[in-house]
């Protein structure tokens, strides 16, 4: 969708380009401008991706301007004429005549328009100049071959227009005239065969637009329903209106009565067609009931299809437009409370994001919380929770989010609302998980898509909400996963995701068939849509406008939430050890106890640091501890975390920077990245000598070439590179030393930085990682002082019982 957009853009700059009748003569001074009507038509066909919302109207005229210059530059290295130019790029370019009509509207009663031809031409001082056609002859009366052909597009529109005909055999064709009615509006009908022939037609708007077109327009809901939800019914009000003004019953019996044609009406222009206006009529009582607001919303999205000639215009009557706004600017109203038992501060648009869900929930409508990457989507859906707890007697609510974030959530959930009773089903056998879900289950179950599945009894629960953390899990609307998870009864569902909308709409459906079932039609209705969008990209403008009130974004480019932000985003990543993690810690620990008896003084403390070293690498990778090098992605929970944050980073094309303390962990990691982002990196360790550091460097943030990360050790890059080109950075193992980390930080996060820096820092749950990571958190002292100065080496001081119970593992 995307490659198509772009191209509908480059025709929109051919046609305007091809509009111009100074074309041949100005050459490669010519100006091409977007027209009004050209933007207009591609704003509301821009697609569905990431980074759409910066394309405005400057947007496209700085792509005009661009394209304009590469013309420029390209006709003035050609010969031939501008003609020639064209036509060898395609057969569909032609450049046009230099003549024109002009029709513009007159204030004589008994002939009220006014009709001129001109041509282009050039003064004495070579300035592009538009003259009375008359002048023409006089211009060319010593070169009659160049004045036959300037007025040979005359002539072969002369042959498909009894207009233009009448005009050239009398001879009037060089004169200014004055049009009765008829006579203008026998000249607007022949306008396609008049440009047909290369002649460039400029008459108004009204007509251009269609405004002069009778049409049938149903509102919607003007009043407010009993009900509320997609079931509301809503009234349908049908009527016949020129320019949005309603036709009286009394003025469509006269337009009936009188001949077809141009007739002012209601102070404008109206064209008369009376089998059209019959057929409108006929069709009016279909539209006169009620339907469902769910029905109400589809019919002005433009999914469902309807003849566009006698077809209704849908506008939103009063109660349904102050709804739609309502629920597009959530901004606009009184937050809600935010419950006393959560323990952090909400930011502005926190609350908002919260005060939103909490209206859509109690609507009854699918929301989609698709706030960018580090604006803590987490916390608004657990404030949202904890109210949902408190005000709704026995809700039960699923959330169902990658494996590799459990630990995360677990960990969120205790910190901000610690009231919140929650159980994990994961990492337990598939039974005892099955007898829970028979019991009465606590106010949030949280499991894995992997698990959702799995569990067959999930199905049978009526819950109060399904929350998809990473929705994009079920894009795929015919995968094993998105079947299982549709399945799930719910009263409102919830998705959260920084990428919500993708160039696939098939995506999107299949998103929005979790979210509201029925909004966007069945597939094949919505496949149906989008290939009618290849004709009738304006249909964007259309669909936008129908999904929106149920997605709430916010941009971390945003200047209003950004000025709310820090300038540096830090977070706390906690990951689940695999299976083989697991087996492969617990024997190490073991080890390590039974070893450690034994030995004192300075082989004690260098044993201790030998098994913290495996610790940590088992955390990273099994592969790192045992020597393999395979290095399979679902055997690491950091490599599954480190999959998603990555694949967010690409779809915005942004550059991430990842930072290790081992370097035999690097070719992997940017072997892995390749795979994801498709491309390749760069990497930097000690073995990297400082001159090709500093060609490595450049190459990264080079704007012109996109190398979407780095792979980095700690030690050898952590100081002393500035490396602005990224605003992520992932620390894929701890220092343990919060000065060493703000250092490597800093290699993103100095001065040249245009963006807020989103920081990850990646804990293995339960294991030596969350320990110190908790023990650095709560003891600031300790960590600047002790752990700062001397990395692990204050952990070799400890006693054997100290040292074990930071070792072992509690999972």
């Amino acid at each position: 969708m995307s490659f198509s957009f772009l191209r509908m853009v480059s025709e929109q700059f051919l046609d305007a380009l091809c509009a111009l009748p100074e074309l041949e003569l100005a050459r490669a001074d010519v100006k091409v401008h977007l027209p009004d009507d050209a933007a207009e038509r591609m704003l509301s066909a821009v697609p569905y991706g990431i980074g759409t919302e910066y394309i405005t109207r400057d947007w496209l005229e700085n792509i005009f301007h661009a394209l304009n210059d590469i013309f420029s530059l390209e006709i003035s290295a050609y010969d031939g004429t501008v003609a020639m130019f064209l036509a060898e790029k395609s057969q569909r370019l032609r450049v046009p005549e230099r003549v024109f009509f002009h029709l513009v509207e007159n204030t004589d009663d008994t002939a009220p328009f006014a009709f001129l031809a001109t041509y282009a031409t050039t003064d004495k001082k070579n300035r592009i100049r538009h003259m009375p056609l008359q002048y023409a002859l006089t211009e060319y009366q010593n070169s009659r071959e160049n004045l036959v052909a300037l007025l040979s597009c005359l002539n072969r529109a002369a042959e498909d227009s009894a207009f233009v005909g009448n005009l050239m055999e009398s001879g009037e064709m060089f004169h200014p005239l004055r049009l009765t009615t008829e006579e203008a509006y026998s000249f607007l009908k022949d306008i396609p065969l008049i440009e047909a022939a290369g002649i460039l037609c400029r008459v108004p708007n009204w007509w251009k637009k269609r405004a002069a077109a009778i049409s049938m327009q149903v509102t919607l809901g003007d009043k407010k329903p009993s009900l509320f939800g997609f079931d509301a019914l809503v009234e349908m009000q049908p009527r016949l209106t020129v320019g949005g003004k309603a036709l009286t019953e009394a003025e469509i019996e006269r337009l009936l009565s009188e001949r077809e044609g141009l007739r002012m009406l209601k102070g404008r222009w109206v064209e008369v067609n009376h089998a059209l206006l019959r057929q409108m009529l006929a069709r009016m009582e279909a539209y006169d009931t009620e339907i469902t607001l769910m029905e109400a919303l589809r019919m002005g999205s433009g999914i469902s299809e309807y003849d566009a000639d006698v077809g209704p215009i849908v506008t939103n009557g009063k109660w349904l437009t102050g709804l739609m706004q309502r629920m597009r600017n959530p901004g606009g109203g009184k937050p809600a409370k935010v419950p006393s038992s959560i323990r952090a501060t909400l930011r502005p648009y926190q609350k908002t994001g919260y005060s939103w869900l909490k209206n859509m929930q109690e609507g009854g409508f699918g929301a989609c919380l698709a706030d960018d990457m580090g604006l803590g989507k987490t916390l608004q859906v657990l404030t949202w929770l904890e109210n949902l707890r408190k005000s709704k007697k026995n809700a039960r609510v699923l959330l169902i989010v990658p494996a590799s974030l459990l630990g995360n959530w677990e960990k969120e959930a205790e910190r901000f609302a610690p009231n919140l009773p929650f159980s994990i089903l994961h990492g337990r056998g598939h039974d005892e998980m099955e007898k829970e879900l028979k019991k009465r289950p606590v106010f949030l179950t949280i499991t894995t898509y992997g698990m959702a599945v799995r569990l067959k009894n999930l199905a049978d629960k009526p819950w109060t909400s399904v929350i998809l953390d990473e929705a994009q899990a079920i894009k795929n609307p015919v995968s094993k996963q998105t079947r299982a998870i549709k399945k799930l009864r719910s009263e409102t569902r919830i998705a959260m995701t920084g990428t919500p909308i993708e160039n696939n709409l098939t995506n999107l459906w299949s998103l929005f068939d979790f979210l509201n079932k029925g909004l966007l039609g069945s597939s094949e209705e919505f496949r149906s849509f989008v290939k009618r969008l290849e004709d009738r990209p304006e249909g964007y403008a259309r669909l936008k406008a129908m999904v929106s009130p149920f997605i709430l974004r916010r941009l971390k480019t945003d200047r209003t939430i950004i000025s709310d932000l820090p300038d540096k985003i830090e977070q706390v990543d906690y990951v689940q050890l695999s299976k083989q993690q697991i087996a492969l810690y617990r024997k190490t620990v073991k080890d390590m106890e039974h070893v450690i008896k034994n030995v004192e003084g300075i082989e004690r403390r260098g044993m201790i640091l030998g098994y913290i070293t495996r610790l940590k690498q088992i955390c990273n990778h099994p592969d790192q501890y045992t020597g393999q090098k395979t290095y399979a992605p679902e055997e690491s929970g950091k490599f599954a975390l480190l999959e998603e944050l990555c694949e967010t980073i690409r779809e915005k094309h942004e550059r991430v920077l990842v930072f290790t303390q081992y370097r035999e962990i690097t070719d992997y990691l940017a072997d892995f990245l390749k795979g994801i982002f498709g491309t390749g990196g760069h990497i930097i360790h000690g073995g990297v000598p400082a001159r090709s550091r500093t060609k490595l460097v450049d190459a990264f943030n080079d704007p012109e070439e996109y190398v979407p990360y780095m792979v980095l050790s700690v030690k050898a890059a952590g100081v002393g590179l500035n490396l602005t080109g990224a605003n992520h950075v992932i620390h894929f193992d701890r220092w343990w030393n919060p000065a060493v980390e703000n250092q490597a930080t800093d290699r993103a996060f100095r001065i040249g930085q245009g963006k807020n820096v989103f920081v990850h820092k990646m804990v293995s749950r339960g294991t030596i990682e969350e320990k110190i990571d908790a023990l650095i958190n709560s003891k600031k002292e300790l960590a600047e002082n002790v752990i700062g100065s001397g990395g692990e080496q204050w952990i070799t001081e400890m006693s054997d019982a100290e040292l074990m119970n930071l070792l072992r593992l509690e999972v």
